[in-house]
């Protein structure tokens, strides 16, 4: 299994929020007159400000979420290391015990 898909599992379920947020509905300008109204302005600047604002905050969460998922993995890899030098040692013994009982079935059947 890829390495990435536990990753995208965990990030997958928050993307649409994601990008609702950074895709909001801001105030339209309304080109007809050509004047640019202040209070129309400020209010497309407190939109994006708030914007801004929440996008840093999904991304410090999964920034947070990415750090919990990458030490997950490593302990995982890291047990999975364990289990592999285990099997390597219990196959050398195992490979070891067969070759002395070989030895000892020549010996045996050549000496009789």
């Amino acid at each position: 299994m890829a390495v990435w898909i536990p990753a995208a599992k965990l990030i997958l379920p928050h993307v649409a929020s994601i990008v609702s947020a950074a895709i909001p509905a801001f105030t339209r300008r309304r080109p007809a007159d050509g004047e640019v109204n202040p209070a129309e302005l400020q209010q497309q600047i407190t939109e994006l400000q708030a914007a801004s604002t929440q996008n840093a905050e999904r991304i410090r969460e999964l920034a947070e979420q990415l750090q919990e998922t990458l030490q997950a993995l490593n302990a995982s890899a890291l047990a999975a290391q364990q289990q592999i030098r285990r099997a390597h040692s219990l196959a050398m013994i195992g490979f070891g015990t067969a070759l002395a009982a070989l030895c000892f079935a020549l010996f045996a059947f050549f000496s009789s």
